[in-house]
């Protein structure tokens, strides 16, 4: 488990700040989620933290160390992540492409071990999707991607796991199964979420985004009151405390005519 941090973290394009000046952190073994409406600067901040992007100003650190500075090999073996779009333009297997999740703890010319298998074949197990190993990648749904990547996560053995949407296309069961593989890696975990009562009952704290920057952060039941959905995503709600979850439960109500 490590501890994320980001300071003063901004990225823009053509003098417009798609994230500017975040703070946030992931404790370790927290699982944190970013909220917030659509371009609210989700992925964005998200792609700076693992590497796609860098940043206009700020950094993020894992452990203190900035992962820009990082190699990319040595920043692989710490973090994972799983991306909103699993298409890819490889004819790999599904095995073969969790696989790829074992390729920062070996050598370039090294071929997969019995305990690379052995890994491999016990995410695809976990994810639900053992008897897909010898399709073609490209051939799944968008859930089956989706949970291939999440296997591949997990044969990464990361500190930290960054996911974007992991829930994209997945039906209901799904959703909880994914969500609940995520808190049981023994990781720390930052990633984007648009259902708030998934993030309610999964993520330990919430950071909620708008336009960029950071309104409010904590807790879900910090975090998740009338006010601020009706304030951040312009909607009416109520929100209760589950009897059985304990965790905040939002409905969502029709405009008032």
């Amino acid at each position: 488990m490590s501890h994320l941090r980001t300071e003063g973290l901004s990225y823009g394009v053509d003098g417009r700040h798609l994230v500017d000046a975040v703070d946030i952190e992931a404790r370790p073994g927290e699982t944190v989620g970013l909220v917030g409406p659509n371009g609210s600067g989700k992925t964005t901040l998200l792609r700076c933290v693992y590497g796609t992007l860098a940043p206009t100003h700020g950094r993020a650190l894992l452990d203190g160390e900035d992962l820009r500075a990082m190699g990319a090999k040595k920043r692989a073996q710490r973090l994972a992540t799983v991306p909103q779009d699993g298409q890819t333009v490889f004819e790999l297997t599904v095995r073969e492409v969790v696989a790829i999740g074992r390729s920062p703890h070996k050598k370039f010319w090294e071929a997969d071990t019995a305990a690379d298998q052995e890994h491999v074949r016990r995410a695809l197990d976990r994810v639900g999707i053992g008897a897909l190993a010898d399709r073609a990648f490209p051939s799944l749904s968008g859930g089956e991607r989706q949970r291939a990547l999440v296997a591949r996560a997990l044969v990464q053995e990361p500190a930290l796991v960054v996911l974007d949407e992991p829930t994209n296309h997945l039906d209901i069961r799904y959703q909880l199964e994914v969500l609940g593989l995520v808190r049981a890696m023994g990781t720390t975990n930052l990633l984007a979420l648009h259902d708030l009562n998934l993030a309610a009952y999964y993520c330990d704290r919430l950071y909620v985004l708008d336009a960029g920057r950071v309104v409010a952060d904590g807790t879900p039941a910090e975090v998740l009151t009338p006010d601020l959905l009706k304030r951040v995503y312009g909607v009416n709600a109520e929100v209760s405390t589950h009897p059985t979850t304990g965790a905040p439960t939002v409905v969502y109500l029709p405009p008032s005519r």
